[in-house]
């Protein structure tokens, strides 16, 4: 008889001790769980052979990746009941099974090894990063990290991206605009708020495909030096100034920003970088971008916030995010962000968050992602397609329920004598 999808249906809804708000399809074809629900499929149960071998969300995300469990129906509606179900409900997600502690669990360890098989563990997918080693953000594992995550094919984010080729939050002025049109408005809103004029130095921390560097010096008339650690963007960036007639006014480096020698800069922009930087790297970030700065030098800074912890030494990096996404990664509170640039010397004149900007951005990239699926799948690889999938769709519901948030600070090096040069109301820009 075919019950595996029963039998997986009962040890979930013991383990969490509620019912089940999605249903279960398993390899055997059987299927259990509330009729209308989305679907979770469990295509092979070599998926439960990872959760075995590792408990909790890694296990989870190597099934997926593996393409041995998938989501049929609504993923957001699918991903928004797991979420309230686990991780919004005060628990740990990470530590559901743990069989060493717990006869419960270790019951359930046995129940999935009779479902699962009790075979070794199966290899993680190619897509996982494995090779970093030593201390976390020095030059050399930064700029494996920033690899992994962005040299993945050009062709492929630009499938996913859209013509704008902008790779951080857009700037909404109402959710039917188009995608080109909210990130035109996010890169024009960054060059007011730093007051770029003719003539201005612009560094551009973080310069992705070149999009921010050839808005400021096509509609402002300044002029830029880029930084990115790929060199597939950096190629990308090239070629598309040289199109727009711009190399007299743009250079791109591949450069990590602590080899930076050449300011002072008029401006500084860093959209979507500071995530890389790390805690440990903070402070240092902060401080060599302040001494990049002139007098009266205005930087913009973009940078994804997460909830502050009670116990702050608790806080862990998501491990999919890790393993598969941005590896060595960091989110901090905004407060936190704030106080390392205001430690560096800056002074802090406007924060702008833009959490819902955000949420909206992604489900845009998964709609253009899911609509050239097959496409998506041959510039990358079906592994690297499914991560994408589900790391932008789980975190638009993030950025919808606050789990996150994104925010715009405007900081100035302002001289001893106090004149910052910023308007007397906020949010003039000019």
């Amino acid at each position: 008889m075919a019950d595996a999808a029963l039998r997986l249906t009962a040890l979930a809804e013991e383990l969490l001790g509620e019912a089940l708000p999605v249903r279960i399809r398993a390899w055997d074809g059987s299927e259990a769980g509330p009729p209308g629900a989305p679907v979770l499929v469990v295509r092979h149960r070599r998926a439960l052979r990872r959760l075995l071998w590792k408990p909790g969300e890694l296990g989870l995300a190597r099934a997926w990746v593996a393409g041995e469990i998938d989501v049929e129906g609504d993923l957001y509606a699918a991903l928004g009941l797991l979420a309230g179900l686990i991780w919004e409900r005060g628990g740990e997600p990470k530590d559901t099974v743990h069989p060493v502690r717990d006869p419960r669990l270790r019951a359930a360890a046995k129940a999935l090894v009779k479902l699962g098989g009790a075979l070794p563990p199966p290899a993680p997918p190619a897509e996982e990063m494995r090779r970093r080693t030593g201390p976390l953000h020095t030059r050399r594992r930064d700029k494996e990290a920033i690899s992994h995550h962005y040299d993945v094919g050009n062709d492929f984010y630009a499938l996913v991206l859209g013509p704008s080729m902008v790779y951080s939050c857009a700037y909404w002025e109402s959710p039917e605009a188009t995608l080109e049109d909210a990130q035109r408005d996010k890169l024009d809103l960054v060059c007011r708020k730093l007051a770029l004029k003719e003539g201005d130095r612009l560094l551009d921390v973080g310069c992705g495909w070149g999009s921010m560097a050839i808005h400021a010096a096509r509609e402002y008339g300044a002029r830029v030096v880029g930084i990115t650690l790929s060199r597939e963007q950096a190629a990308f960036a090239r070629k598309r100034i040289a199109e727009e007639g711009l190399t007299d006014r743009i250079e791109i480096r591949v450069q990590d920003y602590r080899d930076v020698k050449d300011g002072p800069f008029d401006a500084i922009s860093s959209i979507g970088m500071a995530e890389h930087v790390g805690s440990v790297r903070y402070a240092e970030y902060a401080g060599i971008l302040h001494a990049l700065l002139k007098d009266g030098g205005r930087l913009l800074n973009h940078q994804i916030a997460r909830r502050p912890e009670r116990d702050e030494s608790a806080y862990q990096v998501d491990e999919f995010i890790d393993k598969y996404v941005f590896p060595d990664g960091e989110l901090a509170p905004v407060g936190r962000t704030l106080a390392a640039l205001e430690e560096a010397g800056f002074e802090a004149r406007d924060v702008e968050p833009i959490r819902e900007h955000y949420a909206l951005t992604l489900r845009h990239w998964v709609a253009n992602l899911e609509s050239d699926w097959a496409r998506a799948v041959r510039y990358a690889s079906p592994g690297r397609a499914r991560i994408w999938r589900l790391y932008m769709a789980a975190s638009a519901i993030s950025f919808e329920r606050n789990r996150i948030g994104v925010n715009q600070i405007l900081a100035v090096k302002t001289p001893v004598g106090g004149a910052s040069g910023m308007p007397l109301r906020a949010r003039t820009w000019n």
